[in-house]
């Protein structure tokens, strides 16, 4: 315990370490403080009893928990980050199968920025769309057959204003997520995601309590829930903690009277390469469909069709698995790139023992690489799929979500990211960080 206090304070001892996080914190209360702002014109006595009445368990409500109550606030940060996120996702892919996106990618400093400016494009579009669907489906929620949008105020005029107003908001928390990043400490993007699950928290145990105190669940039964969610968070530690080492041996050379390699290191190769990031692009694909049928909200064709991508159906789940596991592999090959290590470990002399140098090397890693991944992707899938199932057991929709899968990853992994950060910075300036050894220390 003297070891956490000791790094804690040391923390504040370095200036430029103080100034991020105190700059981190700025910007992300900046973000909660939007998320309570209701849109203009919206009754808000009357949103909240819609809300109250309206149930967790749907691919909304997890929406709002990835926007930390914004949505359900019809906040102007209602659609958070997500654009931004399903904008990224477009740009990488394109940068899988069209030529011009791979010669951008290949050209450095100047072809980051103008992906990096294609993608901010990409997300005024999307945050436009996705705003004209939120204004719809504003203008359907009614208490009593009374609109929470006063007819004096409803029309093209609001629409057009509100649809304004959220895309502006969203290219707002975009800017503030890449000054995070770049003068704060942690990734900004994962860490306005990982803020906004965190305050949904309170009312996850405030669910469970309810259910407990009128009688609707046993103290037995609410034991095993919450043993059952420390198995799954050891699983979640595990599967973004593992490795697997690969030893690499340097050969002798010797330099004047300095003598170099002659040593055995490890490449260290992840279960779970790709971290958070499937579950995240994963989950802004799947908001893409609900996103375009709310646009039609007096179809019954089309609200039956909206039926199978409900949260807790059996063919969202299967396809939501489908998409993690593509996307583990997807971003896991634009993270580690086995023909790159090959051709660097190559220059400086190294060689894996009994593999021959070039393609041999190359195929071998990939091979290590794929195998180890299936697991990591399929506990993934496991786990962001997992709620949908808890739901049906009786769990409050809210609890399940915050526990069961896709936000305890994102939870656990933008944690562990940001703790190596403040370790980097105390290690750099000879402090001893929170963990002298460990897994944590060792993935650096």
């Amino acid at each position: 315990m003297s070891r956490f206090t000791d790094s804690f304070r040391n923390i504040f001892k370095i200036h430029e370490l103080r100034q991020r996080i105190l700059y981190t914190i700025a910007l992300l209360v900046i973000v909660r403080i939007g998320a309570h702002v209701t849109l203009p014109g919206v009754d808000g006595k009357l949103l909240a009893q819609a809300m109250a009445n309206s149930s967790n368990d749907t691919l909304f409500g997890l929406y709002d928990l990835f926007v930390g109550g914004a949505f359900s606030n019809a906040a102007i940060f209602a659609l958070g980050i997500m654009p931004y996120i399903s904008s990224s996702i477009i740009i990488q892919l394109l940068g899988a199968f069209v030529p011009y996106f791979q010669k951008l990618q290949k050209e450095g400093e100047e072809g980051r920025k103008k992906i990096t400016q294609l993608t901010r494009y990409g997300t005024v579009i999307i945050a436009a769309m996705q705003a004209w669907g939120v204004t719809i489906k504003l203008q359907n929620i009614d208490v009593q057959g009374v609109s929470i949008i006063p007819a004096s105020v409803a029309g093209p005029l609001w629409l057009f204003a509100t649809v304004i107003i959220l895309t502006a908001s969203t290219i707002f928390m975009m800017w503030m997520g890449e000054q995070i990043t770049e003068k704060g400490l942690g990734n900004g993007i994962s860490l306005i995601i990982f803020i906004g699950i965190i305050d949904r928290f309170p009312y996850a145990i405030l669910d469970e309590l309810q259910l407990l105190m009128s009688g609707q669940r046993g103290i037995i039964v609410e034991v095993v829930v919450w043993i059952l969610m420390v198995f799954v968070i050891a699983g979640v530690v595990l599967v973004t903690q593992g490795t697997r080492r690969i030893p690499v041996q340097y050969a002798k050379r010797v330099v004047g009277r300095k003598v170099y390699g002659g040593v055995t290191q490890y490449i260290p190769l992840r279960v779970n390469t790709a971290g958070v990031m499937p579950i995240i692009f994963a989950q802004s694909i799947m908001f893409i469909p609900n996103t375009i049928l709310s646009f039609f909200p007096t179809s019954e064709f089309v609200q039956g069709i909206a039926q199978y991508f409900n949260y807790t159906s059996f063919t969202y789940s299967f396809i939501y698995a489908l998409i993690i596991i593509f996307f583990t592999y997807f971003y896991t090959a634009i993270a580690l790139n086995p023909k790159e290590v090959s051709e660097n470990m190559q220059k400086q002399g190294g060689f894996i023992p009994g593999i021959r140098p070039g393609k041999a090397t190359s195929d071998f890693i990939d091979n290590i690489l794929t195998k180890i991944t299936l697991p990591g992707s399929v506990f993934l899938a496991i786990i962001a799929i997992l709620p949908a199932f808890v739901s049906k057991f009786g769990v409050s929709g809210r609890f399940a979500q915050f526990f069961g899968g896709t936000s305890l990853l994102i939870i656990v992994g933008v944690a562990l990211d940001t703790l190596q950060q403040i370790e980097s910075h105390l290690l750099m300036r000879h402090y001893d960080g929170f963990m002298k050894s460990g897994k944590i220390k060792g993935r650096k």
